[in-house]
């Protein structure tokens, strides 16, 4: 694509990058073809090409950021089906970034918008604040009829109410910092405990240490780290985004000149993307560059680090696993095939789901946002699932999970999903996943498939209660 950007724009770094990856655009449109919103909508301006013209002309204009420009970035998931699809290179990811922070400062939202931002923004990246605004949505989701007539913020509120789970689990002990490996000692990670995933599912990162320490691997919880910045990231509050970022890079900085660091251990794909940027994002800050470098470096999705182990399975299962792929996974860290091994090399038999490559509509907190787009995208998922006649669901992301779940419940069935790293911790001598508890499945795995001693199946039985 042929630019036209001043030479002392081309000064700020920003700007300059963006200039690059516009340049590689050959307008060919094989990202329509993948782009969810194009496929929803049938807009060209909803398609990562349309976007990118639009972006182009704000920028090479250097003018504020118009409503219609606003309308259709706000509209992009980020699933990032476009940079898998795209046969010249363009990442689109960097260049709708910085479009976003560019929209955050150059364009005034009206005021019901901005609010919705603020008020998430200020409360997700945060548990203990999370927890408390699920509290009081549980007791809101009776009024959710009453809410969703609300003139210009009824729809995501209504959402927002949907979205929340009917009650949580136990807050897990966050005092607790570091677990000791069993036996000789094999190596040692950090684990980002997060934000969001750690108040709707901390099951999800106990059994990430269970299945670690189990095969020799120390898990640390670095004092300092929270939220990796992902959510707010993409709202384009930079300013945010890099704080919560700085934070941990610092953090884990301790801790890899303390005792050191193997990897960095992430359970959500989402975030894992985002950690994995940092080196990206910090690319102009002296103090924070080879820091955060480093970080990036080290930072792993649990199923790439689970795959480095000699995970031997101790028991077999019974049942099939639905795996879905979550966009962050397999197009922003481009991790496709290895956590369906990972499964495949412990017993299960994996089903891939049809079109996995169009997202959920989860997307951080895309289905708040855009709830009619989110809920077109969750009904063509939920659907594409059904078609493997699913007995489990296995993603590696919560928001993909919580999505999916929702699509499952509007349509009256319940089938259990759990993060793949919770079948991993089970299949090698680790607890029963929460949402399998009790369930037929399991029990038609307990005996006579049980694969071990009789003490593996004593430990097991012990599990179930």
């Amino acid at each position: 694509m042929q630019t036209n950007f001043a030479p002392e724009a081309l000064a700020d770094p920003a700007l300059a990058t963006s200039e690059k990856i516009l340049r590689t655009c050959v307008h060919c449109g094989f990202c329509t073809a993948t782009c969810p919103t194009y496929l929803t909508l049938g807009d060209e301006l909803d398609s990562p090409r349309g976007r990118i013209y639009l972006i182009k002309d704000m920028l090479e204009g250097g003018k504020p950021a118009s409503p219609e420009v606003v309308k259709h970035i706000d509209r992009c998931l980020s699933c990032l089906a476009c940079m898998t699809t795209c046969p010249s290179g363009v990442h689109y990811m960097h260049l709708v970034d910085h479009a976003r922070a560019y929209i955050e400062a150059t364009y005034r939202r009206p005021w019901h918008d901005r609010m919705m931002r603020t008020v998430l923004a200020a409360i997700l990246p945060y548990p203990g604040r999370f927890r408390l605004a699920l509290a009081a949505a549980r007791l809101g989701r009776p009024l959710a009829g009453i809410a969703g007539a609300i003139p210009l913020v009824g729809a995501r509120l209504k959402a927002m109410l949907a979205l929340a789970p009917a009650r949580l689990p136990p807050a897990a002990d966050r005092t607790l910092r570091l677990f000791p490996a069993q036996g000789p000692r094999r190596g040692r990670v950090a684990i980002l405990s997060g934000c969001a995933q750690q108040v709707l599912d901390p099951g999800i990162n106990a059994a990430t240490i269970r299945v670690l320490n189990r095969h020799g691997v120390e898990v640390v919880v670095p004092a300092g780290e929270g939220c990796c910045g992902a959510l707010v990231h993409h709202m384009g509050r930079e300013g945010e985004s890099h704080r919560q970022a700085a934070r941990n890079i610092e953090a884990w900085t301790r801790e890899i000149e303390g005792e050191g660091l193997d990897a960095i251990i992430v359970t959500t794909s989402g975030c894992g993307t985002t950690v994995k940027d940092y080196g990206f994002m910090f690319r102009e800050d002296a103090a924070m560059k080879a820091k955060a470098e480093r970080v990036s470096a080290l930072a792993k999705d649990v199923s790439e680090y689970l795959a480095t182990l000699p995970l031997e399975a101790r028991r077999e299962p019974a049942f099939a696993v639905t795996y879905h792929s979550a966009c962050s996974m397999q197009h922003g860290q481009k991790i496709t095939d290895g956590p369906k091994k990972l499964l495949r090399s412990l017993g299960f038999a994996v089903k891939d789901v049809p079109e996995g490559h169009i997202c959920c509509g989860s997307a951080g907190v895309y289905n708040i946002m855009q709830p009619e787009i989110a809920g077109a995208l969750r009904e063509r998922k939920v659907g594409n699932i059904e078609k493997t006649r699913p007995e489990v669901i296995a993603a590696g992301n919560i928001g993909c999970m919580t999505q999916i779940a929702k699509g499952f419940a509007d349509r009256g069935r319940a089938v259990p999903i759990v993060h793949t790293v919770e079948l991993v911790d089970w299949a090698t001598g680790g607890k029963v996943p929460a949402a399998l508890a009790g369930t037929q499945l399991i029990l038609q795995a307990a005996a006579p498939h049980a694969v071990g001693s009789a003490s593996s199946d004593a430990e097991f039985r012990h599990d179930l209660r």
